[in-house]
């Protein structure tokens, strides 16, 4: 269980502040697109987000966009932001979080993957030993397999949750 486990749980990624990632030795992230940044498919950011984006560059933290969705998804909504990214990572394969620690110039220690999903993000971010930051997707999704992922997920965040408390 513990390789699905969130190092922390955010309701929203704006909910993250520079004094957190400090306090807590990450000087980058990992940013997954959907449903942690927008909707998903959607190239329009969450309310507050580009701001947030700007508060966190300018405290000092390195910023990449790692989503397992396809460049075509990607190129146009990281230009947008002024991410640099990494499309098809392929998560929860560590391969995407070690490139983009690597591309920060950064320890794998010292950055934390924020997204939304246990079985790609918060997996992926353990097997490559970088921090996962677990944030509440703001939309459901109405595929099958995203239906099927969020019905497996909501025992193990209910007992994460009531062990934060």
């Amino acid at each position: 269980m513990a390789i699905f486990k969130p190092y922390k749980m955010f309701y929203r990624v704006t909910d993250i502040t520079p004094e957190f990632l400090h306090t807590n030795g990450i000087k980058g992230l990992a940013l997954d697109a959907d449903n942690t940044l927008s909707e998903h498919h959607s190239q329009i950011a969450y309310d507050g987000v580009e701001q947030w984006l700007r508060d966190m560059e300018r405290a000092g933290i390195k910023l990449k966009m790692v989503s397992n969705a396809r460049a075509r998804r990607v190129v146009p909504f990281a230009n947008k932001l002024g991410l640099t990214f990494t499309s098809t990572a392929l998560k929860p394969l560590p391969f995407g979080f070690w490139r983009a620690a690597k591309s920060m110039g950064l320890k794998v220690k010292e950055i934390g993957a924020v997204g939304d999903q246990l079985f790609t993000d918060m997996m992926g971010a353990n097997l490559a030993g970088v921090k996962p930051l677990l944030v509440t997707p703001i939309k459901e999704e109405d595929g099958a397999s995203f239906r099927l992922r969020r019905r497996l997920e909501k025992p193990l965040i209910k007992r994460y949750k009531e062990k934060s408390l």
